[in-house]
């Protein structure tokens, strides 16, 4: 989702075909500082120390007991073990369903979208479908979002949920630099956000909305804006301005 087709000016849907490049869609993860660990140095103080507290045990005065009464007589309790939960519990099985065919027959979304829904390579489609409990039906929800072929940057993010015998849409979003994923029962819609001249791969933030099936629609439950470092990529320095949080 880092990329855009054309340049960044906000304006949604510029069309599948991306630009050339690599795939960005995840953008560029910050490194974890790697710890250092000390084992010989570790294992040797662990092991005076346990000498230590041997010795310390074993200083009873010449009496032959413990000073703080006799020892335990009924041994050491067995760990019972854990039953481990089966793997099936909990799980719920997700039909699966074609989204291209669900897209293309979806009224809500527009010709110009479905004509340039067209493979990127033989038959594979720019489309990714996540299924998932979001709106408590008795069939796994289905999360469905668009990309260009290019970039893989997400121009259209849809939401269907089962009703009887076929799929209704009850989420969209078609914009620039968007994409949703499930995350425990919620909808998370994520929006690069860029300013005036920002790079195509270098967006000056992101706007990450959360959603909760609220009676028979979704309702905004959270939203956070991050704001990217100027200072890395091919960025000018120059501080992004602030986006406002999205209408309910």
């Amino acid at each position: 989702m880092r990329g855009l087709d054309g340049e960044p000016d906000g304006r949604p849907y510029e069309g599948l075909r991306g630009a050339s490049g690599g795939d960005d869609r995840y953008g560029t993860g910050r490194r974890r500082p790697r710890r250092t660990v000390q084992a010989a140095s570790a294992t040797a103080t662990a092991g005076l120390v346990a000498v230590g507290l041997s010795l310390a045990a074993c200083s009873t005065g010449g009496t032959g007991s413990r000073d703080e009464g006799a020892a335990r007589t009924d041994g050491v309790a067995a760990a019972a073990p854990t039953p481990s939960a089966s793997a099936d519990e909990g799980q719920r099985s997700a039909e699966r369903v074609d989204p291209i065919a669900l897209l293309k027959a979806d009224p809500k979304i527009g010709e110009r979208l479905k004509g340039d829904l067209k493979p990127c390579v033989a038959d594979a489609y720019p489309v990714d479908a996540s299924y998932g409990n979001l709106t408590n039906s008795t069939s796994p929800d289905v999360v469905v979002n668009v990309m260009t072929c290019g970039d893989a940057v997400g121009i259209g993010t849809y939401v269907y949920r089962r009703q009887s015998d076929r799929y209704e849409n009850v989420f969209m979003a078609e914009d620039a630099a968007v994409y949703a994923t499930i995350d425990r029962g919620d909808l998370v819609v994520t929006k690069q956000v860029y300013a005036k001249g920002d790079p195509v791969a270098y967006p000056s933030g992101e706007d990450v909305i959360t959603y909760r099936w609220s009676g028979n629609r979704f309702t905004q439950h959270d939203w956070v804006h991050n704001d990217y470092s100027r200072a890395v990529g091919d960025g000018d320095g120059t501080e992004p301005a602030p986006s406002a949080p999205p209408a309910d």
